[in-house]
């Protein structure tokens, strides 16, 4: 007979100083029964989760394998939205951004669909490449030639990384945009002076006269979430390895705040991520005590309603699951090599 292997669960504890290691000082011990409990937990996370559908509203599929696409699948992720984003490094010309957004409403689409998960995606000017002033002016142009396509879902993810002026010049323009095509924003916080940065987006939005229900404020942590939902903002959360939320202290902020307005991604792309983010983190919560309609609700029917607003959403496509028929092609194209099904088996259950 074969075991499963088992994991250790950490609860985090805001005020507590002891850390679990000095490498990741983000993750912290449990106490003692907490830890035996954790013993016995076993690694196969999908056993506690095989009753739950997800929704994944921020996960960069253009940066990953099909063999994600197939795990994503058996883990019960049933949609998801691709933010238009950088791509590791600056490019140099409005084609390529054409052909990027291109592929978002089209290939990308497609790929997504030969896994029974259905593709959304939202359509922006990034905030760090909003720094290149002369291709920024022409990228713009062409904005609206794909904000009013099929599947795009918003405008995003726009906002600051360095919290420069054109930054904040393209910010307010793409707002312009998303109130004339009565779209979501979706809000890239910044990696540095987050707090300032989540004010200064919430505050410019609502200078423009944005509802915020309309707005999705991404990236959030313990400093910005109570100012969001305090003043009303959707607030989402990325369960990214090392640098942005664990999936632990992820479970802490449910307990604190409950899911209302709340959400949860993976925002995987090309670093070290994890594109099952967000079926993970439901295990833990459905480990550690949280209802099964809060998990539903932050995992899944929260974006729904957030991004629905765009009137692109519709429930019944993908809710009793996708059609699969990997027999078709786009463009002359199938995701089948030799006529090999590819899979995988990702079973770590912690994000960190």
């Amino acid at each position: 007979m074969q075991y499963l292997p088992l994991v250790r669960i950490y609860i985090l504890y805001p005020m507590c100083q002891k850390h679990h290691t000095s490498q990741h000082p983000s993750h912290f011990e449990g106490s003692a029964e907490e830890q035996q409990t954790a013993n016995q937990v076993q690694a196969n996370y999908l056993e506690y989760i095989k009753d739950f559908k997800f929704f994944d509203p921020h996960i960069h599929m253009t940066s990953r394998t099909t063999d994600d696409y197939q795990a994503m699948a058996d883990a019960g992720i049933l949609a998801i939205i691709e933010p238009a984003f950088w791509l590791g490094q600056p490019r140099t010309g409005v084609a390529t951004f054409k052909d990027y957004y291109s592929s978002l409403v089209g290939w990308e689409r497609f790929r997504s669909s030969q896994f029974g998960i259905k593709h959304y995606c939202t359509i922006g000017l990034n905030s760090r490449e909003a720094n290149n002033e002369p291709l920024a002016e022409q990228v713009m142009e062409i904005l609206p030639l794909f904000l009013y396509k099929e599947g795009v879902v918003g405008v995003g993810e726009i906002g600051y990384d360095d919290q420069t002026a054109a930054e904040d010049k393209y910010y307010r323009l793409q707002l312009e945009l998303a109130k004339e095509a009565n779209l979501p924003v979706q809000v890239h916080t910044p990696h540095r002076d987050k707090r300032k940065g989540t004010e200064r987006s919430m505050a410019v939005a609502l200078e423009h006269g944005i509802d915020p229900s309309m707005v999705i404020i991404d990236h959030n942590n313990e400093e910005t979430v109570k100012s969001v939902l305090d003043k009303g903002f959707w607030a989402a959360f990325t369960i990214y390895p090392f640098t942005k939320m664990g999936n632990e202290r992820m479970v802490e902020i449910v307990k604190q705040y409950g899911p209302e307005r709340i959400m949860i991604n993976s925002a995987a792309d090309w670093g070290i991520s994890d594109p099952l983010a967000v079926p993970k983190t439901a295990a833990l919560m459905q480990m550690k005590g949280i209802s099964a309609e809060a998990i539903r609700l932050v995992t899944y029917q929260n974006a729904i309603d957030a991004f629905a607003q765009s009137g692109q959403i519709q429930v019944e496509d993908f809710a009793s699951g996708n059609t699969i028929d990997q027999s078709k092609t786009f463009n002359g194209n199938t995701i089948l090599r030799g006529g090999q099904q590819p899979r995988v088996d990702k079973n770590s259950l912690f994000i960190r």
